[in-house]
This record gives C-alpha cells, structure tokens and sequence, in this order.
C-alpha cells in the first residue's frame, strides 16, 4: 500500500509540474492531488501507520509533510496556520491576532497567516538550487536525503470524519485556488468507508479534487501477518499457551480491533513470564540453554524438580532414575539439556504439520476446525485435535473429495514439509510421496478408494500436534497465566471504583483505615464516608439529612462531642467538602440530581455494600 501511494504522490507531482498545454492538464489544472486511504475502524493503529508514511516521505520525496487531526480545528484560520508554523517554522501572526508566539526558529521574521504566505515561502525556498532540503524544524545531517527542485507539499488529514465539513469544505476551496502556485497533495485518512468523503464535500467541492482511492489490508490480515511472525515461528522461544492466545484473540475481535494492542497484550505476557516464572532464564536459544543449564545452582534445580511437568516425567521412569534425578544435580542437569532439546525439536516439528493440517481444512465447507491458522493453533494446545468431533467431521468430508482436489491439497503439504528442512521430518515426506504417487495412477475404482482412505488416514494420524502440556518443562517458555494476562488488559473500573471506595485500605495501605468489614472508618476520605452514608439511603436522597449525617462522622473523627453540635449551623470549610464529596459521586455516575425535588438526589447504583 505504501508503495503505492508513493508512486501516486510521485507521479501526481510530476503532472504538476509538467506545465503541459493539452486539452487533459487544462481540465486539471485547478484539482488538487487527493489520495483517499481507507485504513479502517481500528482507530489505535492509525497513528502509527500515519507516522510511517510520513517518515517514507521525508526519506524518499518531500520534506514538507504537515499531519492534520479534526480535533484541533474549529475554523480554517487555524488550519492555515498550523500548517504554515509547521512548514515555515517561525511564529505567525493573522490580522486579527497579533499577540507574540514563541518562536521555533531564529529568525524573527514575521509573516501574515495566508496561503498567499505560503506560496511566498515555498517560492524563496525553492528558487535556490540545493542538492538537498532538510526537513522544517530540523538540523540537516551530513545523510540528507536527496529531493527533487521543487519537492510538493503533501498535507495529511489523518481523521477525515472527526473534520467539521465546514472547515474542510474552505480550506479545500482555498487551496484550489493555488494549486499552480503551489504543488498540494493531500492524503485523506478514512476510517469507515470513501462514501464518508461525498457525505462531507458537495459536488461543487468534490470536484476541485482528482482523488484516487487506497484500500489498507484488513486488521484481520495484519493479524494474521503479526501471529505468523510473532507466534508461529521458531525463532522465538517464547510461546503462548492456547488460553492467552484465546485471550489476546478475543480482545482483538471483540474490543478494539487493534493490531498494536494485540502487540502489547503480547508484550505484557511476556515481561509476566519472565517476571513470575522463576526458569524463565532458560527461555532462550538452545545453545545458550544448554549453557545456562550447566551455570544452575542447587536451588534452581530443586525449583526444576517442583515444576508439575518434570514432576510428571520423574514418575514415568524407573525407580532408579527417579532417585538419580531427585538427588543427583548433575544428572539433573543432563536430563534437562535433553528435555530442552526435545522441546525444541517438538516445535521445529509442529509448525509444519500445523500449516498441513490448516491447508487440507480450509478447503472444506464450513470450515470445521476454525477458517484461520489461529484457530486451528489454539485448539491443537488447548486438546488432542484428533479427539474432537470437528476432527472426525473434517475426515468424513475428505473422503468424498475428488481425487484431482485431494492430489492438489497433498501436494501443497508436501512441499510444505520439504521446505521445513526437518530431519525428523524426512521419513514423513518420503512416506507422503510414496502414497501420493500411488494414487495417482489409480484408477476410480476400489483399489483407488482404499490407497485413499489410507492416504488419509495417514495424513490425518497428526502425532506431531500435541498439546505442549504433554512435553516435560514446557513451562520454561510457555506462558500460561490467562487470568493475570486478562485482569490486566480487561481492567473492570466499576470494581475498582467500589472497592476503592468501601475499603480505601486496599489502595492507600495506611494503617488508620483499617476497619471492620461492611464499615468504615471516620478517618476516611470524605467521599468514601458520603458514599457509605448513600448506600443506607433509598431511592431518593435528602441533601440536608446527608450533609448532617456526613458533619456527625467527620465531627467524630475531629474529636468533637456530636451532641454539642445539635441545633448549630454546619462549618462552611465543612459544607465545601460535602459538597465536593457529592459533586465527585455525581461525576462517577453514582447519584444525579432530579426534578422531583429540588433539595434530593437520585440514587443511581444498587448493590455496592
């Protein structure tokens, strides 16, 4: 995509500056270059995907990029301006505004806020003949990249529809107006669909426009692309048990749709693993295990001898190696180079059959074992895939497969697995080609129909697919909290609130708050006390009789006898700090006033106690 729409930009500026005298550049001479990108809804990695495309503009074409968000901009003044303190550098000043503005460079020049100034600016600049233009606000390194005479001015509206249309639709008109004088491209970020753009510029506006339209990938497809790099490669030993990667999924697909999320869901997991899991440190390549394995202390192998997978393969042995390992250090130490080099050889051998198993299933209708590799990958490490039902359905499905079809899948598998460079994979390719050869030249008949089942009952005999909780010391790169992973990501606020708010020990840790459960202390903050005090109250609440309620327990903390305090008029100082107490309820959505009874407030939440 970026490439793309660099050749766009790059091909839009030289119909600029061709200066051609046909019938077509006539027709186009007053239409801005309009590049309509269509990223999609997750919003959290736009910023990252304009800041690329600005960064591979400045190194390739231009140093004159300006990005644009809606949110800043109530009328064109400020969108002229912004533009022109980005590119110019120097403080600007409008007619209207004439107050001093810090300056980001170290002339004083002072120009007016117009696109007239601009074109003035553009043309000083480029007059000069200079091998090179550095970027505005910057010192020039001696690496400079190289930029034609006159580079364009590409401008980035990286939220098209948080825009006011009335702001785009002038600043737009304007901009038209100096198209021969100035080389504008604008590149309009769109989040939702291109008919976003006809919704908010008439045709009048529209058509001042030569606009050429760039689809993103789907964030699904940049997924996909994330998980294969990240996830389904052997090149990191660091690996997600099937629950995280279920987690991390469903975050993605039913949140945000955030790839960079996703990315630091993963990122979170794995500073969790290496914080919490004390073998974490053997979590590396397997050279550098093997050699770590030998450095380990009597204290790390007794943590080995805790692990529940080592503790599981200790009891499979013989009586004799059972003692030597829960002894014996140095045997220790050998059997986890081998366990380590077992582990590792499990991994280089599931990736491929995994891609096999994902290339034959997603032929099928309705896709049994999940449409994405993702899928098929979470239930391999959650269970023995050959044991669910959507298993055995996918079986009975390839075996009414036409035969041309099938050959076409194996052959896919086969190259598959030579392409993976296994050597324990070997006899698995040999047995394939020998099985694909055969029924290849079969017949449609009987013979053909059991080298079929056969071939298949091959194919689907998936030993190398289990569950990594079957291989001792898996937990050494394994990260299995999903739980913790999900309390951090999945943050519940109206718990929080509650819990801060009925027992403000939890978060403060100071020793006055501390109370019994289902009360609290007088000591406490005032909106934990006007929150206790809402929550023995109905429907309705009387401000007075809370005020007075509230003024008794702070009395009580201060020392004073309640009694004395019948009758008199609540403190000032007193009276502000409910009042703000219930102000700060009100904000968090837990009372609202109510037309009812002027002098009450609605109670909005029930059961907090």
């Amino acid at each position: 995509m970026f490439g793309s729409l660099l050749s766009f930009i790059k091909n839009s500026h030289s119909d600029l500056q061709s200066k051609s005298k046909s019938w077509s550049y006539q027709m186009r001479c007053s239409e801005i270059p309009t590049a309509a990108l269509v990223l999609g809804v997750n919003v959290p990695d736009h910023e990252m995907t304009f800041q690329k495309l600005s960064d591979l503009l400045q190194e390739s074409l231009t140093p004159y990029v300006v990005c644009l968000q809606g949110k800043d901009f109530t009328a064109v003044k400020q969108v002229l301006q912004t533009v022109l303190v980005h590119l110019i550098g120097r403080r600007v000043y409008d007619d209207e505004d004439e107050e001093d503005v810090f300056s980001v460079d170290f002339s004083q020049k002072k120009i007016f806020c117009s696109m007239a100034s601009l074109c003035g600016w553009y043309r000083a600049e480029t007059q000069v003949t200079k091998p090179t233009f550095s970027s505005p606000g910057k010192k020039r390194k001696s690496s400079s990249p190289q930029y034609e005479q006159s580079p364009p001015v590409v401008i980035i509206f990286k939220d098209l529809e948080s825009f006011l249309p009335k702001v785009l639709q002038d600043f737009l008109v304007i901009c038209s107006n100096y198209i021969q004088q100035l080389p504008l491209i604008l590149i309009f970020g769109i989040a939702t669909s291109s008919v976003a753009l006809h919704r908010m510029l008439p045709q009048s506006v529209s058509s001042l426009l030569c606009i050429e339209l760039f689809q993103s990938l789907s964030c699904t497809e940049h997924l996909a692309a994330v998980i294969d790099k990240l996830i389904l490669t052997t090149k990191f030993p660091f690996k997600l048990s099937g629950k995280v990667l279920r987690v991390l999924t469903s975050i993605f697909l039913y949140h945000d749709f955030s790839v960079r999320n996703f990315i630091k869901g993963f990122q979170l997991s794995l500073l969790e693993h290496f914080y919490s899991q004390p073998l974490s440190l053997l979590c590396c390549a397997l050279n550098e295990a093997n050699a770590r394995v030998q450095d380990l202390t009597h204290d790390d192998c007794e943590l080995i001898r805790q692990v529940p997978s080592f503790m599981r393969y200790v009891e499979s042995q013989d009586p004799e190696k059972q003692v030597e390992l829960l002894t014996k250090d140095h045997y220790l130490k050998d059997t986890v180079r081998k366990l380590l080099n077992d582990l590792h050889v499990y991994h280089e051998n599931y990736l491929p059959v995994l891609k096999c198993l994902h290339i034959l299933t997603t032929s099928l209708p309705k896709y049994p074992l999940g449409k994405q590799i993702r899928d098929l990958h979470s239930t391999c490490l959650e269970k023995e895939v050959w044991e669910t039902e959507d298993y055995s359905s996918a079986f009975q499905l390839f075996g009414m497969m036409a035969k041309d079809e099938l050959v076409s899948l194996l052959t896919r598998c086969l190259d598959v697995l030579k392409s993976s460079e296994q050597d324990n994979l070997e006899d698995s390719v040999q047995k394939l080609e020998e099985l694909l050869t055969r029924f290849q030249n079969l017949d449609k008949d009987c013979g053909s129909r059991q080298t079929k089942n056969k071939v298949l009952r091959w194919v689907f005999k998936v030993n190398y697919l289990l569950p990594p909780e079957t291989q001792p010391l898996h937990e050494v790169t394994y990260f299995s909290a999903a739980s913790t992973l999900r309390r951090h990501l999945n943050a519940a606020p109206r718990n929080a609130l509650q819990t801060a708010l009925n027992n403000p020990y939890y978060y403060l840790q100071n020793e006055i708050l501390k109370s019994e459960t289902g009360t609290i202390p007088n000591t406490a903050p005032d909106i934990c006390i006007v929150y206790k005090l809402h929550l023995e109250c109905g429907r309705l609440i009387n401000l007075y009789d809370w005020l007075q309620a509230f003024a008794m327990v702070v009395n009580a903390a201060e020392g004073n006898d309640p009694d004395t305090q019948v009758g008199k008029p609540v403190d000032k100082i007193l009276h502000a700090r409910f009042i703000r107490a219930v102000s700060e309820l009100e904000f968090l959505g837990f009372v609202k006033p109510t037309k009812r009874k002027t002098d009450h407030v609605a109670r909005l939440t029930w059961g907090g106690c």
